[in-house]
Parts: C-alpha cells; sequence; structure tokens
C-alpha cells in the first residue's frame, strides 16, 4: 500500500519508491483525473500524482527550493496557465478557501483549461495576453498573495514585475519559471539567467532563490521574488 506523508510545504504530499521522491495533492474533486495522472485513495481523502516531468513547480520542490508561497488559501494569479496541468495542482493546494486566476494567451489552448474550471470552483479562467494586465483588471477580485509565471516570451522579468505592480502589495510573492531559450537562442544559459536576477533587482524586488530545473526541465530555471516595503 502507498505511504503519503504531508511534505514540509502545507497542500503538499509526498511518498519514496525506492528512495526516489515523488510529490502528490489531495485532489479537490475526487475521481476526476485531470491529464491521466495516477490517482490513490487513502483513508477518505484521494490524491493525485504531481509530476515532476510535466510541471515546472513540482520541478522546482523535488530540486528543493525553499520557499512556496503557494499555501491553503492563497490567492494566486497564474500567468501562462495553458491547459491546466500545474493549474490543477495549485487548486488542490489553495482549496475551497483560495482562488487561482488562470491567465493563457491561446484560444484553442484556453479551451481546456475553461472545462477544467467548470469542474472546478477556485478557478478563474482569463483568455488574454500577461503583458496588459489592465485588460484583465476587472476580473480579479481582492490583493493577490502570490504571482506564478511559466510563459515563453523575451521580456519574461518585465512581465513578472508588470503584475505584481498592478495586483499586489508589500510582502507577496513572485515566482517565474525562466524559460532561458525565449529570451535569446544563442546566449549561455547561466548567463541569461543572471541577466533576469538582475533585471528583478533592478526593478526593486527581492530575490530570494534561484534553483536550476535540469535535469527534469531543460534550459528552465525557477526565481523566487518578494515584494518588498519600497516597491508599493
Amino acid at each position: 500500500m502507498q505511504e503519503i506523508e504531508e511534505y514540509k510545504f502545507p497542500g503538499v504530499f509526498k511518498s519514496k519508491q525506492k528512495q526516489k521522491l515523488k510529490l502528490w495533492t489531495q485532489s479537490l474533486v475526487p475521481g476526476k483525473k485531470v491529464y491521466g495522472e495516477k490517482l490513490i485513495q487513502v483513508g477518505d481523502k484521494e490524491y493525485r500524482a504531481w509530476s515532476a516531468n510535466r510541471s515546472k513547480l513540482a520541478a522546482a520542490i523535488i530540486k528543493g527550493v525553499r520557499h512556496m508561497p503557494i499555501q491553503p488559501g492563497s490567492r494566486v494569479l497564474y500567468l501562462g496557465a495553458a491547459s491546466g496541468t500545474t493549474v490543477s495542482h495549485v487548486s488542490d493546494i489553495v482549496g475551497p478557501n483560495g482562488v487561482v486566476y488562470a491567465v493563457e494567451f491561446s484560444p484553442r489552448t484556453a479551451r481546456e483549461l475553461i472545462a477544467l474550471s467548470e469542474k472546478r470552483d477556485n478557478i478563474v479562467p482569463i483568455v488574454d495576453d500577461a503583458r496588459h494586465p489592465n485588460r484583465y483588471a476587472p476580473f480579479l477580485m481582492g490583493i493577490i498573495d502570490v504571482v506564478y509565471q511559466d510563459i515563453a516570451q523575451v521580456n519574461q522579468a518585465r512581465i513578472l514585475y508588470e503584475n505584481l505592480r498592478q495586483f499586489c502589495s508589500y510582502g507577496a510573492w513572485g515566482l517565474i519559471a525562466v524559460k532561458a531559450r525565449s529570451i535569446d537562442a544563442a546566449e549561455e544559459i547561466e548567463s541569461i539567467y543572471k541577466r533576469v536576477v538582475t533585471e528583478l533587482d533592478d526593478y526593486g524586488l527581492e530575490v530570494m532563490e534561484r534553483v536550476n530545473l535540469e535535469p527534469l526541465e531543460k534550459a528552465h530555471s525557477m526565481v523566487v521574488t518578494r515584494v518588498k516595503e519600497e516597491f508599493v
């Protein structure tokens, strides 16, 4: 029988198979798979396998990120939601008292995201461009605790900054899955990461840590930032 335990981050669970760490989230909608993931019943609770090969947030946790501000009750703005694979796990983590505003640019990709939101009350799908937060501001109610970004754009740091400035206050968090090859196809990867960190610092954000996601996600790093008092 699979043994599942609470992980060090609230809302995230773990198991071990042959000394290999595996992540789970407690399903908000029992009996429903989102992308073919494994489900397991433990007592009266159901858990969904959270693959680090399908989710950069899960990869960051497996790789040892020290800060995971998405917790039960969090209000999350998710930029680059795609079809909702990671969004569904964030939905599990924040639970019924939290909310996930999920922004996806492609109307075609967003169809699956919208279908997912019809089964999960805490997901608000928004089909729009993350580079223009003013356009979807009317859909967000209240202050956002965490902006999570996973998009393929050249100006990734700028987009995170603009969304944090628009929706967050002192102490809020920003997580950015840096896609190095979307920023520059030829530049040395570590140089790109350093440039992004410098840019975030120049915008007045406190850079808490950077975690390289290799080999789970090629040419990706997760950068965790926090809004300083003087930023707002």
